[in-house]
Protein backbone atom coordinates (compact mmCIF):
# COMPACT_ATOMS: atom_id res chain seq x y z
CA UNK A 1 0.00 0.00 0.00
CA UNK A 2 2.85 2.62 0.87
CA UNK A 3 6.30 2.57 -0.65
CA UNK A 4 8.85 5.30 0.64
CA UNK A 5 12.12 5.46 -1.32
CA UNK A 6 15.14 7.49 -0.15
CA UNK A 7 12.31 10.57 1.24
CA UNK A 8 13.70 13.72 2.59
CA UNK A 9 11.78 16.41 4.37
CA UNK A 10 13.27 19.69 4.45
CA UNK A 11 12.06 22.95 5.74
CA UNK A 12 13.28 26.84 5.70
CA UNK A 13 12.92 28.14 9.04
CA UNK A 14 14.26 32.04 9.55
CA UNK A 15 16.29 31.15 6.49
CA UNK A 16 18.33 28.00 7.52
CA UNK A 17 17.35 24.53 6.60
CA UNK A 18 16.00 22.00 9.24
CA UNK A 19 16.04 18.84 7.85
CA UNK A 20 12.80 17.04 9.46
CA UNK A 21 13.01 13.73 7.81
CA UNK A 22 16.49 12.02 5.82
CA UNK A 23 16.56 9.34 3.97
CA UNK A 24 13.38 7.28 4.68
CA UNK A 25 12.92 4.14 3.23
CA UNK A 26 9.58 2.06 4.24
CA UNK A 27 7.30 -0.44 2.79
CA UNK A 28 3.76 -0.70 4.92
CA UNK A 29 1.27 -3.26 3.47
CA UNK A 30 -2.43 -3.51 3.62
CA UNK A 31 -3.98 -4.21 6.92
CA UNK A 32 -0.60 -3.60 9.06
CA UNK A 33 -0.98 -2.13 12.52
CA UNK A 34 2.15 0.22 12.41
CA UNK A 35 3.22 2.69 15.76
CA UNK A 36 5.51 5.78 14.97
CA UNK A 37 7.29 6.43 17.74
CA UNK A 38 10.25 8.94 18.91
CA UNK A 39 10.91 11.92 21.29
CA UNK A 40 9.86 15.33 20.11
CA UNK A 41 11.76 16.71 17.03
CA UNK A 42 12.08 13.30 15.60
CA UNK A 43 10.14 13.74 12.73
CA UNK A 44 7.21 11.81 13.23
CA UNK A 45 4.37 14.29 12.71
CA UNK A 46 6.19 15.50 8.94
CA UNK A 47 5.74 11.41 8.12
CA UNK A 48 2.43 11.40 9.25
CA UNK A 49 1.17 15.07 6.90
CA UNK A 50 3.44 13.27 4.06
CA UNK A 51 1.63 9.44 4.75
CA UNK A 52 -1.41 11.60 4.56
CA UNK A 53 -0.59 13.51 1.46
CA UNK A 54 -1.15 17.05 3.59
CA UNK A 55 2.61 17.71 2.69
CA UNK A 56 4.95 16.68 0.68
CA UNK A 57 8.30 15.65 0.44
CA UNK A 58 11.36 17.41 -0.72
CA UNK A 59 12.92 14.73 -2.67
CA UNK A 60 12.40 10.88 -2.88
CA UNK A 61 9.40 8.74 -3.94
CA UNK A 62 5.80 8.60 -2.18
CA UNK A 63 3.90 5.98 -3.75
CA UNK A 64 0.29 4.94 -1.96
CA UNK A 65 -1.88 2.22 -3.92
CA UNK A 66 1.48 1.84 -6.54
CA UNK A 67 0.63 5.60 -7.60
CA UNK A 68 3.58 8.02 -7.35
CA UNK A 69 1.95 11.13 -5.48
CA UNK A 70 4.38 13.74 -6.66
CA UNK A 71 2.89 13.74 -10.22
CA UNK A 72 -0.73 14.43 -8.56
CA UNK A 73 -1.99 17.95 -8.84
CA UNK A 74 -3.67 19.44 -5.64
CA UNK A 75 -7.02 18.51 -6.62
CA UNK A 76 -6.24 14.42 -7.24
CA UNK A 77 -4.40 14.63 -3.40
CA UNK A 78 -7.38 16.29 -2.14
CA UNK A 79 -9.70 13.17 -3.63
CA UNK A 80 -7.42 10.36 -2.79
CA UNK A 81 -7.46 11.91 0.94
CA UNK A 82 -11.11 11.94 0.86
CA UNK A 83 -11.75 8.81 -0.41
CA UNK A 84 -8.80 6.49 0.73
CA UNK A 85 -7.10 8.31 4.07
CA UNK A 86 -8.46 8.89 7.50
CA UNK A 87 -7.22 11.14 10.11
CA UNK A 88 -7.94 10.78 13.84
CA UNK A 89 -6.05 13.76 15.76
CA UNK A 90 -5.17 14.53 19.59
CA UNK A 91 -7.49 17.44 19.48
CA UNK A 92 -11.09 16.05 17.53
CA UNK A 93 -11.55 19.28 15.51
CA UNK A 94 -15.33 19.18 15.50
CA UNK A 95 -17.29 21.53 14.75
CA UNK A 96 -18.80 23.11 17.73
CA UNK A 97 -22.31 24.17 16.32
CA UNK A 98 -22.50 20.40 14.73
CA UNK A 99 -24.15 17.66 16.20
CA UNK A 100 -21.87 14.52 16.21
CA UNK A 101 -24.35 13.08 13.60
CA UNK A 102 -23.50 16.42 11.40
CA UNK A 103 -19.94 16.13 12.12
CA UNK A 104 -19.64 12.77 10.80
CA UNK A 105 -21.80 14.09 7.50
CA UNK A 106 -19.06 16.41 6.95
CA UNK A 107 -16.50 14.71 4.58
CA UNK A 108 -19.85 13.49 2.49
CA UNK A 109 -20.74 16.41 2.18
CA UNK A 110 -17.77 18.09 0.53
CA UNK A 111 -17.71 14.54 -1.46
CA UNK A 112 -21.39 15.51 -2.69
CA UNK A 113 -23.30 12.43 -1.24
CA UNK A 114 -26.55 13.11 -1.66
CA UNK A 115 -28.47 13.88 2.42
CA UNK A 116 -30.36 10.78 2.44
CA UNK A 117 -27.35 8.42 2.08
CA UNK A 118 -25.36 10.65 4.10
CA UNK A 119 -27.82 10.74 7.35
CA UNK A 120 -27.88 6.72 7.08
CA UNK A 121 -23.81 6.70 6.99
CA UNK A 122 -23.23 8.63 9.51
CA UNK A 123 -26.07 6.76 11.36
CA UNK A 124 -23.93 3.60 10.27
CA UNK A 125 -20.97 5.01 11.41
CA UNK A 126 -21.56 6.04 14.65
CA UNK A 127 -23.65 2.80 15.40
CA UNK A 128 -19.98 1.21 14.55
CA UNK A 129 -18.17 3.58 17.30
CA UNK A 130 -21.01 2.86 19.96
CA UNK A 131 -22.64 6.62 19.91
CA UNK A 132 -26.25 5.83 18.25
CA UNK A 133 -27.83 6.99 21.40
CA UNK A 134 -25.87 10.64 21.30
CA UNK A 135 -25.99 11.55 17.47
CA UNK A 136 -27.91 14.46 17.97
CA UNK A 137 -25.64 15.47 21.12
CA UNK A 138 -23.14 18.69 20.03
CA UNK A 139 -19.26 18.87 20.82
CA UNK A 140 -20.04 20.39 24.14
CA UNK A 141 -22.58 18.15 25.35
CA UNK A 142 -19.58 15.05 24.71
CA UNK A 143 -17.20 13.91 26.94
CA UNK A 144 -13.73 13.72 25.55
CA UNK A 145 -14.15 10.17 24.92
CA UNK A 146 -17.39 10.49 23.04
CA UNK A 147 -15.79 13.11 21.27
CA UNK A 148 -13.26 11.15 19.87
CA UNK A 149 -15.48 8.50 18.91
CA UNK A 150 -17.11 10.72 16.29
CA UNK A 151 -14.04 11.87 14.92
CA UNK A 152 -13.65 8.33 14.35
CA UNK A 153 -16.60 7.95 12.89
CA UNK A 154 -16.18 10.54 10.60
CA UNK A 155 -12.78 9.54 9.56
CA UNK A 156 -14.13 5.81 8.42
CA UNK A 157 -17.15 7.28 7.37
CA UNK A 158 -15.80 7.27 3.66
CA UNK A 159 -14.97 3.48 3.96
CA UNK A 160 -10.89 4.67 4.04
CA UNK A 161 -8.23 1.99 3.57
CA UNK A 162 -5.39 3.58 5.51
CA UNK A 163 -6.53 5.71 9.30
CA UNK A 164 -3.57 7.93 10.74
CA UNK A 165 -3.68 8.21 13.78
CA UNK A 166 -1.91 11.74 15.36
CA UNK A 167 -2.10 10.82 19.38
CA UNK A 168 -5.21 9.93 19.49
CA UNK A 169 -5.47 9.70 23.46
CA UNK A 170 -3.33 12.31 24.29
CA UNK A 171 -6.06 14.37 25.28
CA UNK A 172 -7.84 11.51 27.05
CA UNK A 173 -7.73 9.96 30.63
CA UNK A 174 -6.81 6.43 30.60
CA UNK A 175 -9.84 4.18 30.14
CA UNK A 176 -11.48 6.38 27.53
CA UNK A 177 -7.53 5.79 25.89
CA UNK A 178 -7.94 2.43 26.10
CA UNK A 179 -11.44 2.32 24.64
CA UNK A 180 -10.29 4.57 21.75
CA UNK A 181 -7.26 2.15 21.09
CA UNK A 182 -9.62 -0.67 21.28
CA UNK A 183 -12.06 0.58 18.52
CA UNK A 184 -9.36 1.40 16.10
CA UNK A 185 -7.71 -1.76 16.62
CA UNK A 186 -11.20 -3.63 16.30
CA UNK A 187 -10.83 -2.00 12.82
CA UNK A 188 -7.80 -2.95 11.91
CA UNK A 189 -8.75 -6.74 12.56
CA UNK A 190 -11.37 -5.74 9.95
CA UNK A 191 -8.46 -5.21 7.54
CA UNK A 192 -7.92 -1.38 8.12
CA UNK A 193 -4.57 -0.20 7.44
CA UNK A 194 -3.91 1.24 11.00
CA UNK A 195 -0.50 3.78 11.44
CA UNK A 196 -0.37 5.50 14.87
CA UNK A 197 2.06 8.35 16.10
CA UNK A 198 2.41 8.26 19.69
CA UNK A 199 4.50 9.16 23.00
CA UNK A 200 2.99 6.51 24.71
CA UNK A 201 4.81 3.37 24.91
CA UNK A 202 2.03 1.36 26.42
CA UNK A 203 0.12 2.54 23.05
CA UNK A 204 3.00 2.24 20.78
CA UNK A 205 3.55 -1.41 22.28
CA UNK A 206 0.41 -2.47 21.21
CA UNK A 207 0.99 -2.32 17.36
CA UNK A 208 2.24 -5.44 15.74
CA UNK A 209 5.25 -3.30 13.69
CA UNK A 210 7.30 -0.09 15.81
CA UNK A 211 8.93 2.20 13.57
CA UNK A 212 11.35 4.96 15.79
CA UNK A 213 12.62 8.21 14.13
CA UNK A 214 15.30 10.04 15.87
CA UNK A 215 16.60 13.58 14.03
CA UNK A 216 14.72 12.34 10.78
CA UNK A 217 16.14 9.19 10.45
CA UNK A 218 14.31 5.84 10.82
CA UNK A 219 16.34 4.02 13.75
CA UNK A 220 14.66 1.16 14.17
CA UNK A 221 11.59 -0.68 12.46
CA UNK A 222 10.56 -3.76 14.51
CA UNK A 223 7.58 -6.71 13.98
CA UNK A 224 6.18 -7.62 16.91
CA UNK A 225 5.11 -11.08 16.94
CA UNK A 226 1.03 -11.72 18.62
Amino acid sequence: MIQLSDLHRTYQIGGSPVRALKEVNLRIDAGEYVSVMGPSGSGKSTLLHILGCLDRPTSGSYRFANEETAHLEEGQLSRLRRHQIGFVFQFFHLVPRLTAEGNVELPMVFAGVESEQRRERARQALELVGLTARAGHRPDQLSGGEQQRVAIARAVVMNPALLLADEPTGNLDSVSGQEIVDLMESMNKKGLTLIVVTHDPKIGDRARRQIRLADGLVVSDERIKP
